[in-house]
C-alpha cells in the first residue's frame, strides 16, 4: 500500500469503531465472479432466444451490464433494471414461477438455479485478508455483521467454511421478509446498525459495489471503505467511499490503532 501524508482524510482506526459491516460478494468471497457468470448465462440465453423470435440483433450481456444494473442490488430489482435498460417489458409474475419462465420472478429462479449449480461445481474462493480482518476486529472487541443482497449467503458461507464468522448476518431473504428496500437505499445498513446496537457514525462499512457504497454513505456510517475488484476506484469514490483499496491487506493492522491512510494510486484524492 502506498501511503500518503495525512491530508484531511478520515484517519480514525478501525479498532476504535464499535462495529464493522461487510458485504459478501467481492469483499469476503470471490462469488461476484460466480454471480457475473450466472447472470451472463441466464441473460445470454434469454436474449438470444428473444432475438431469434423477433428477428432482432443479439446483444450479449456484458460485465459492464452487471456492474451497472445488477451488482449489489436485490435479485429482482436488478433484473428489472437491466430489462428496462434494454427496453424489454416483462410481467413480474410470482415467487412460484418456474425457472426460465419469462417473468421477472421466473428469470430470478433460473438465475438462482444456475448460481447454485456453479457454486457446487466451482466452489468458493475466499479473500483471506477479509477473514483475517474480521477475526482481528473480534479480538479487539469490535462487533461485525455481514450485510448482503444475496439470497444464497447461507450456502456460500457454508461452502467457504465461514458460517460462524460474524456476530450478525442480514441477507436478501431477511430484507425481503422485513420489507427493507435494497441497496443503494440505506435501509439494510440502518437496520444492521440498530441490531448491532450502535449509531451508524460509530460503525464502518466495506463494500465493492457502487450501490453498496452509496447505501453506506446514505446511512451515515463513520467510514466507508471501497474494495476495487473491477478497476472502478474513481466511481467508488464518487458514490461515497472515503478510501479505496484493491485488497483489505493494504489496510494497516487495525488492532494496533494505526490511522487509516488513503492509497494514492487507487483513490487519487482524499474525501
Amino acid at each position: 500500500m502506498e501511503e500518503v501524508p495525512p491530508c484531511g482524510c478520515r484517519t480514525r482506526p478501525l479498532a476504535s469503531f464499535q462495529a464493522g459491516v461487510f458485504d459478501l460478494d467481492g469483499v469476503l468471497t470471490a462469488t461476484a465472479r460466480l454471480h457475473l457468470a450466472s447472470w451472463k448465462e441466464l441473460f445470454d440465453t434469454f436474449l438470444r432466444q428473444r432475438s431469434e423470435r423477433q428477428g432482432e440483433p443479439f446483444r450479449p450481456f456484458s460485465e459492464a451490464d452487471y456492474r451497472r444494473y445488477l451488482d449489489g442490488k436485490p435479485r429482482h430489482a436488478g433484473i428489472r433494471s437491466f430489462l428496462r435498460a434494454r427496453g424489454i417489458a416483462l410481467p413480474d409474475g410470482s415467487p412460484e414461477d418456474a425457472p426460465g419462465q419469462e417473468t421477472v420472478y421466473g428469470l430470478g429462479s433460473r438465475k438462482n438455479a444456475i448460481f447454485n449449480r456453479r457454486l457446487q461445481e466451482d466452489g468458493v474462493e475466499v479473500f483471506d485478508s477479509a477473514v483475517a480482518l474480521v477475526r482481528a476486529l473480534h479480538a479487539a472487541g469490535v462487533r461485525t455483521a455481514l450485510v448482503t443482497s444475496s439470497r444464497n449467503a447461507d450456502a456460500v458461507l457454508a461452502a467457504a467454511g465461514l458460517s460462524g464468522l460474524f456476530d450478525l448476518r442480514i441477507d436478501g431473504n431477511d430484507a425481503a421478509r422485513l420489507g427493507l428496500a435494497g441497496k443503494p437505499n440505506p435501509a439494510v445498513y440502518l437496520h444492521a446498525a440498530r441490531l448491532l446496537g450502535v449509531a451508524p457514525a460509530d460503525a464502518f462499512g466495506v463494500e465493492d459495489a457502487l450501490a453498496g457504497v452509496a447505501a453506506l454513505r446514505a446511512a451515515g456510517y463513520g467510514l466507508v471503505i471501497g474494495v476495487d475488484r473491477a478497476g472502478q476506484a474513481p466511481a467508488l469514490l464518487g458514490h461515497g467511499a472515503d478510501l479505496v483499496v484493491q485488497d483489505l491487506a493494504e489496510l494497516p493492522p487495525p488492532w494496533i490503532g494505526l490511522p487509516l491512510r488513503q492509497r494514492s494510486a487507487a483513490a487519487g484524492r482524499c474525501r
